[in-house]
C-alpha cells in the first residue's frame, strides 16, 4: 500500500504539471497527431501495391501503431525520464538522497519523474486501437480482451526492466545517457512494424535482445486474432524473467554503489 501511495503522490504531481503546463501538452498532441498522419500515409502507399505483409492487413497495423503510441507513452510518461534522471543522480552524487527515503529504491528511481506531455502519446494510443479495431471487423469477447491487456501489461513490464537494466549500468559506468536515446531511436523506428516482417536474423534480436515483439507485437497480435497460447504464456513468462533479472542486479549495484563521496 505504502508503494502505491508513492506511484500516486508522483503521479498528481505529474498531473498538476499538465494542468499548470497546458500549451505544452497541446503542442505535444499536435506532435502525435502529426506523428499519427505520417505513419498513416506510410501505411497508404504501401498497401496500395500489397493486400498484406506477411500476413499483417492495414487494419491490423494500424492497430499495432496504437500500440506503439501508447506503450511508446507510458515509458516517455514515467520510466524513460526517471531512468534518465537516475542515471544523471549516480553520476553527479545525489543519488545518496534518493536512498534516505523511506520507500523501496528502485520504485523511487523508477517513478520519481513524470512527463505529463507524453500523456498526450497514451491518449492517441488509445484512440488508434479501438478506431484500427472497428475496421478489422473482429467481434472481440471477454477473454480478447482480457488476453491483450495481459499481454499488454507484459509488454510494459519487459520494456520497464530492460530499461532498468541499461540504466543499472549507470552504477559501473557512469557516462551513458546515450544508451537510452539508442534504445528510443531503435524501439521508434523498428517497433512500428510488426516483428514477423523483419529478416529471419533480427526477430530473434527484436524479441529476445531488445524486446520489442513482446512490448509491441505480441499485443497487437491478440487484438487481431493472431496471438497463440503459446505466444501468451511466452509474452508472460518473458516479462518475469526480465523482473527478477532486473530485480536482481539492482539488489547487486545498490550493494556495490559507495554513495557520492567515494
Amino acid at each position: 500500500m505504502h508503494s502505491l501511495r508513492v506511484l500516486r503522490a508522483f503521479l498528481t504531481v505529474g498531473l498538476l504539471n499538465i494542468v499548470q503546463y497546458r500549451s505544452d501538452f497541446v503542442i505535444a498532441l499536435v506532435n502525435a497527431a502529426v506523428s499519427l498522419v505520417t505513419q498513416v500515409l506510410g501505411l497508404s502507399v504501401i498497401f496500395s501495391n500489397t493486400a498484406d505483409l506477411r500476413g499483417w492487413t492495414a487494419d491490423d497495423l494500424l492497430v499495432l501503431i496504437g500500440v506503439h503510441f501508447f506503450i511508446s507513452g507510458l515509458v516517455g510518461l514515467v520510466i524513460r525520464p526517471s531512468m534518465e534522471a537516475l542515471m544523471e543522480g549516480i553520476r553527479l552524487g545525489t543519488f545518496d538522497f534518493l536512498l534516505t527515503k523511506p520507500a523501496d529504491s528502485q520504485l523511487l528511481a523508477s517513478s520519481q519523474v513524470v512527463a505529463p506531455q507524453a500523456a498526450t502519446d497514451v491518449v492517441v494510443g488509445v484512440g488508434v486501437v479501438a478506431y484500427g479495431v472497428s475496421r478489422t471487423g473482429l467481434t472481440l469477447d471477454a477473454g480478447s480482451v482480457a488476453l491483450f491487456l495481459v499481454t499488454l501489461a507484459a509488454g510494459f513490464t519487459t520494456v520497464y526492466c530492460f530499461l532498468l537494466l541499461l540504466s543499472t549500468l549507470a552504477f559501473w559506468f557512469v557516462k551513458l545517457d546515450n544508451i537510452l536515446v539508442v534504445f528510443q531511436a531503435l524501439f521508434g523506428n523498428a517497433g512500428r512494424w510488426p516483428v514477423p516482417i523483419f529478416p529471419a536474423w533480427m526477430r530473434p534480436v527484436l524479441t529476445f535482445v531488445v524486446p520489442i515483439a513482446f512490448a509491441v507485437t505480441v499485443p497487437a497480435q491478440a487484438l487481431t486474432g493472431q496471438l497463440t497460447v503459446r505466444g501468451a504464456l511466452l509474452s508472460v513468462a518473458v516479462a518475469a524473467g526480465f523482473l527478477l533479472a532486473s530485480r536482481a542486479f539492482w539488489l547487486v549495484a545498490l550493494r556495490r554503489y559507495t554513495g557520492a563521496s567515494a
